[in-house]
């Protein structure tokens, strides 16, 4: 009897489990359909933004102004990860991305500048050694655009007195509520190939928010008032703000929807769990049955 307690108490336990999960699924998928909103809302503005700047940097005039990275200049990584757990392999997939860039471009902690969006990816890179310049907590269900902010202006006066030259940003890009993608694009110096990326990168959506005929062809001739610097001076940081919030929204989408799925599998599993343990459950105890109506009968034979 005492086995078939200790079942019945897995069982309850799990049960109670499979009640947690299923409430935490509920949760998440309110949390992903908003942020899911957000992120796909963003892509048409992401995508009309960057390709402005694409069609102004057709004219030589602005081609001209975008600056190349100085000699000794340091390079910039944001990486975008998140506070909270239980979003299945969200976090490991974009440390990897990370890890992998690092090696590829030879990126080192004395080269390189940090900014950690989300405990995950500050603890991975602090591990390693580098430096984490400015650490910010992404524990909110939205995007803080204060944070954005503070970040976009913050690099781009590094990158005006010449001590960054690239940046580059890793994030989990969201193309569907099953599928999240880890990513790292290049956010500066803005070019026309950097810009031809990330606009390739906004995947095109059925539906409302479809981007069918985006256009980002350069006109022949290109006239900027009142001046090419003028412009370029104000649009740029604009540009790289639009870039980072971007990323933030579909990082934030793509955690809500990692973690509804990696709830909703945690409720079919427990589910599955105490099936069967109900199974061992019953076979145990018809066991017991079975063997006591064996004693019963066998004392009968006996006494006769």
């Amino acid at each position: 009897m005492a086995s078939l307690k200790n079942i019945k108490l897995k069982i309850q336990s799990v049960k109670k489990t499979r009640q947690v999960t299923k409430a935490m699924e509920a949760v998440s998928a309110v949390k992903m359909r908003k942020t899911q909103e957000q992120a796909l809302g963003a892509r048409p503005y992401a995508a009309a933004a960057l390709s402005m700047l694409q069609r102004l940097a057709g004219s030589g005039d602005m081609a001209r102004l975008v600056v190349a990275p100085a000699a000794g200049a340091k390079t910039c990584l944001i990486t975008i990860t998140s506070d909270k757990g239980l979003a299945g392999a969200l976090n490991s997939g974009m440390n990897r991305s990370v890890e992998k860039v690092l090696k590829e471009k030879n990126l080192l902690p004395e080269n390189t500048i940090v900014y950690a969006i989300g405990r995950r990816g500050a603890d991975f890179l602090a591990a390693r050694g580098f430096d984490i310049k400015q650490r910010f907590e992404n524990v909110s269900d939205q995007v803080d655009e204060a944070m954005m902010r503070s970040i976009a202006d913050d690099i781009v006066t590094l990158q005006g007195s010449g001590e960054i030259g690239t940046c580059l940003v890793a994030y989990t890009n969201f193309r569907s509520t099953f599928e999240q993608e880890p990513v790292v694009r290049q956010l500066l110096p803005l070019d026309q190939t950097v810009i031809a990326q990330m606009v390739a990168g906004i995947a095109p959506v059925k539906g409302k928010y479809a981007q069918e005929g985006l256009s980002t062809i350069a006109p022949a001739t290109y006239t900027v008032e009142p001046s090419p610097e003028a412009v370029l001076r104000e649009l740029l940081p604009k540009l790289f703000g639009v870039g980072l919030y971007h990323a933030l929204a579909e990082a934030k989408a793509s955690e809500h929807s990692a973690r509804m799925v990696a709830m909703k599998n945690a409720t079919d599993k427990a589910g599955e769990v105490a099936h069967d343990l109900t199974l061992v459950f019953n076979k145990a105890r018809q066991a017991a049955i079975t063997g006591e109506v064996s004693e019963i009968t066998s004392g009968i034979e006996a006494m006769r």
